[in-house]
């Protein structure tokens, strides 16, 4: 069993909003570490016990491994928008120190704030304050106007480092009907930093994928993603349509199918299905698509249950992980399903949870030992629960190995950097002071370190 973590409080969960913001699947990064020190974001009203809108973001960091945190807000961007998706990312490019906010998407026009270089080099020489960063950007840095229609409908954005630069994706289109684009920030030819133009690295036909994750290991990046199908409905081709913002639009959960696979070893610029065959150079405006060939990892029917956005993760030796579920043995289960090094995919439903449709998404993260973890809350009560397949058993046997209650309905996230770093399990997630759902108790942003 795992010893009880550390638990440090981040700050007050805004538990009157209907749709949760802090701590969604799909948000790679809101907590991450880099060169020795941990960042965290979160949406928070300006002052406990003050006026609970609007809502603003908050950027924490502290120095490793028990510092305190520092906490400020970004006073000049006020969020009035009730809508799940529209949570906060974070990235650190290593090339130079800069700190990366992409936040409040739910196909709106990008909205993005950076730090002045060298923040993350050299923290301590900084006193940590909104001074730091730019103010509020409609643009990615270095992009000009000719990119604005694409990043005029943005969803989903993400982080990615890849050795000293970062990769920025995000889905174009409503649910259903979209694609996944991805752009690098780094050193330009002329010294400078900002972005080089996007490329479509997954293309919907009459769906759109949704990624689990996107990882670098070992100078490969990896990508799991399922389809969901599209719906046709009443006024979807109106372009002031917004049935499809809905929490639970005309296009649902319903619609997904299949999980697929591919990677690239260049920084997501020419992509590879399993076998290593290439199959999309965006460099030639090519892209992945439903249609190519060797992407399949697991073929799934619509209506069983698969979710979209779960989680992965990727071992040190080249193992892909991947969490989700699907009923296509006859019973809803939550499932790991694991492509070895040597590219064989396996799947294997989980103990100790209760099989679920719908409800939370859980969290993937391997240790430095390269075990497995597997974050899971509870689709029915306040209860987190982490189970452990360990690389000895080929992450086929799964051991309960801490539950607690007291933590209300969130999707936990992951610090996977820091594991690499110094072995511990940093979860964000949300903790009230009961062991029940009654959100009238206060409920925050926490995080939970585990020494592995």
């Amino acid at each position: 069993m795992l010893a009880d973590p550390s638990i440090s409080v981040l700050g007050p969960d805004p538990t009157h909003r209907n749709c949760i913001l802090n701590g969604n699947a799909f948000q790679q990064d809101a907590i991450q570490s880099f060169n020795g020190w941990q960042y965290a974001c979160f949406y928070s009203s300006l002052s406990v016990g003050g006026a609970k809108e609007p809502l603003y973001i908050h950027l924490s960091r502290r120095k490793l491994s028990e510092g305190s945190w520092e906490t400020f807000a970004f006073e000049d961007y006020p969020q009035t928008t009730d809508d799940g998706h529209n949570t906060i990312q974070i990235g650190v490019c290593p090339g130079d120190g800069t700190i990366h906010l992409s936040y409040d998407h739910h196909c709106d026009v990008i909205r993005y704030r950076h730090s002045q270089p060298g923040i993350a080099q050299s923290p301590e020489s900084f006193s940590w304050s909104a001074s730091l960063f730019t103010p509020h950007l409609s643009r990615l840095p270095g992009l000009g106007e000719e990119h604005d229609q694409l990043l005029s409908y943005v969803t989903y954005p993400r982080f990615v480092q890849l050795d000293s630069d970062l990769l920025f994706t995000f889905r174009t289109g409503k649910a259903g009907l979209g694609d996944d684009h991805v752009a690098t920030y780094g050193r330009r030819e002329d010294g400078s930093y900002g972005y080089t133009a996007p490329g479509t690295n997954l293309k919907g036909v009459d769906n759109n994928p949704y990624i689990h994750g996107l990882d670098f290991k070992a100078g490969r990046l990896h990508a799991t993603w399922v389809y969901r199908g599209f719906v046709h409905y009443e006024g979807w081709d109106d372009p002031l349509d917004t049935k499809h913002k809905q929490q639970r639009g005309p296009n649902s959960g319903e619609n997904n199918h299949d999980i697929c696979y591919a990677y690239s070893d260049d920084g997501g610029r020419v992509w590879h299905n399993g076998a290593g065959e290439p199959i999309a150079d965006l460099a030639k405006g090519e892209s992945v698509r439903p249609d190519s060939p060797g992407i399949m990892a697991f073929k799934i029917p619509k209506s069983s249950g698969l979710s979209n956005q779960e989680s992965q993760a990727v071992d040190h030796d080249g193992g892909v992980h991947v969490l989700n579920r699907d009923a296509v043995d006859g019973e809803q289960k939550w499932k790991h399903y694991c492509r070895s090094p040597k590219g064989t995919w396996t799947q294997h439903a989980l103990p100790h949870v209760k099989g679920i449709y719908g409800g939370k998404r859980g969290r993937l993260a391997v240790s430095k030992d390269d075990d497995l973890y597997l974050i899971l809350p509870d689709p029915s009560s306040p209860t987190l629960t982490i189970l452990k397949a360990s690389k000895e058993t080929n992450y086929s046997q799964y051991e309960l190995v801490w539950q607690r209650d007291g933590f209300p309905p969130t999707e936990p996230l992951v610090d996977t950097t820091r594991l690499d770093y110094d072995n511990v399990l940093s979860v964000f997630t949300r903790a009230s002071n009961g062991a029940d759902l009654d959100l009238s108790v206060r409920v925050d942003v926490v995080v939970l370190d585990f020494k592995l």
